[in-house]
């Protein structure tokens, strides 16, 4: 029958081996973790550089081009729409296709239920008629898209929450 002293050296052995197995997975993990944050760091910078590239001011300062005055030449880009504004204000003779294909599918359950004869329609019946799950994202992201487009003229916000398509914007075919 083996000692008790012997049992507890060889638990001891045992456990040594496992703490020294542990210690270089755990080398080799920190050399793979400074390889990533090295790597990381590149993209973080690669990311700034082309930011700053692409910024209406830089394309300015890198070209040299300046005014008789020295003061530089603003580029033609500097009034163009900014990402986020991709609706446009509504105007006689403007046509749905100028929107994005979600934005024109609001407008077309808009025009059906008009079409129908019957009343306003709330951002989690649009989300059914969509075919989405009523879930507060999706409904979200439906009542973004219907205010961006009553601030723009394009649907009327008849009672908070209800809205429907304003009266001088035409079928999809056209403007007004």
């Amino acid at each position: 029958m083996p000692s008790v002293v012997g049992l507890l050296e060889q638990r001891e052995l045992t456990a040594r081996r496992r703490v020294d197995e542990l210690r270089e997975e755990a080398d080799h993990i920190h050399a793979e973790l400074e390889v990533a944050e090295r790597e990381w760091n590149e993209w973080v910078i690669a990311r700034s550089r082309v930011g700053e590239v692409l910024t209406p001011e830089a394309a300015v300062a890198s070209e040299g081009q300046r005014h008789s005055g020295g003061q530089p030449v603003r580029p033609a880009t500097a009034n163009a729409a900014k990402p986020k504004s991709v609706v446009p204000m509504w105007r006689a003779g403007l046509a749905w296709s100028a929107l994005p294909v979600d934005y024109q599918r609001v407008l077309q359950a808009l025009a059906d239920r008009s079409r129908l004869g019957q009343g306003p329609l709330t951002c989690q019946e649009m989300a059914a008629c969509f075919g989405l799950d009523p879930v507060p994202a999706k409904v979200e992201a439906l009542r973004s898209k219907a205010k961006r487009l009553t601030a723009r003229g394009w649907l009327v916000e008849s009672a908070p929450g209800r809205f429907t398509l304003a009266k001088t914007v035409a079928r999809p075919g056209g403007g007004s």
